[in-house]
């Protein structure tokens, strides 16, 4: 009888330290996130906005601890589309918009899984709703990239003192885009400058639209447009023959074939956009999360383009 008490008791001894291994060894395994990234087209600064955004995440949760899905829809809306309802059928944790095209898509496919814009210039107007207390109050956030407009016109001023007529190079297509024309044209009315619009709606258009610009501008301003920072060479290509500087609003378009420009960092911005997703998948409520917004923009120049255009900078500019 007392033999089968300690065989009993060995059973039940080697059952719990079975059942303590299995426990922890449960303990130590962490959750994999599946994050979805849609990004619009590929140019500098949606790339490295999609950079910082995986860099943030993995220095948070470990490379081991997530796994991307990124895609990039190469500019086209009905690819877009695709890529965001697959990211919704294969229920991701969490999708990340790179632009706004996709914020929207996103948006509109699902009120459950959290969306985070990066890229994103005004989200009143990509959403068409109203921020309180700078939230959605639905399940998107992000990262804006508004950089001061105010800012960027007064660098008309500073690099073309004697500009008179202001061309507004822009995709109509866009409704980033657009909301910056529409407030940087108030900035051009307060300063005493003529202003004229030139859209274009794709870019096959772009050399086009960019040509009947330089006909009748002294200056062209770019805003962070996403088809103009994907057809730099073709701009330039028209802009440099006509010697026809252009101010832009951010490093990459002014790299491709601008003079100047007042710009963030997109890396930053995706670091901040991934700082944000982070705190989501541990459980922050979206709804509750402001929009966050770029922070220390500088003020660069082409130095390429200004000497061949023989355009002084002023000191506090850097070269790109």
């Amino acid at each position: 009888m007392k033999k089968v008490i300690v065989l009993v008791m060995v059973l039940i001894v080697a059952m719990a330290l079975v059942y303590a291994g299995a426990s922890s060894e449960k303990a130590e395994t962490k959750k994999v996130y599946n994050v979805g990234i849609c990004q619009l087209v590929q140019h500098v600064a949606l790339d490295s906005a999609s950079q910082g955004f995986m860099d943030a995440i993995k220095d948070a949760l470990g490379e081991e601890n997530v796994k991307f899905d990124y895609q990039n829809a190469s500019g086209d809306m009905s690819t877009v589309t695709t890529i965001i309802n697959g990211l919704v059928s294969n229920k991701v944790d969490l999708i990340m918009a790179n632009a706004t095209p996709p914020l929207q898509v996103a948006a509109a496919a699902t009120g459950d899984i959290p969306i985070l814009g990066t890229s994103v210039t005004d989200y009143e107007t990509a959403l068409d709703l109203k921020l309180a207390d700078g939230c959605t109050g639905i399940n998107v956030s992000g990262a804006s990239d508004l950089a001061p407009l105010d800012r960027q016109a007064e660098m008309i001023k500073e690099i073309c003192p004697n500009a008179q007529n202001v061309g507004l190079l822009y995709c109509s297509g866009e409704p980033n885009s657009v909301y910056q024309i529409v407030e940087m044209e108030k900035y051009l009315d307060a300063m005493g400058l003529k202003h004229s619009r030139y859209a274009f709606t794709d870019s096959n258009d772009v050399a086009s639209v960019t040509a009947s610009a330089c006909e009748g501008c002294d200056v062209i301003y770019i805003p962070t447009d996403n088809t103009a920072a994907s057809c730099t060479e073709a701009i330039r290509n028209v802009v440099e023959p006509a010697k026809v500087p252009v101010i832009a609003g951010e490093e990459g378009i002014c790299k491709g074939c601008g003079v100047a420009t007042l710009t963030i960092s997109y890396y930053d911005l995706g670091y901040t956009t991934g700082k944000m997703a982070v705190k989501v998948l541990q459980g922050e409520d979206i709804s509750k999360m402001k929009i966050e917004y770029a922070a220390n923009p500088i003020k660069e120049y082409n130095a390429e383009l200004c000497a061949m255009l023989g355009i002084t900078v002023p000191s506090d500019y850097t070269a790109i």
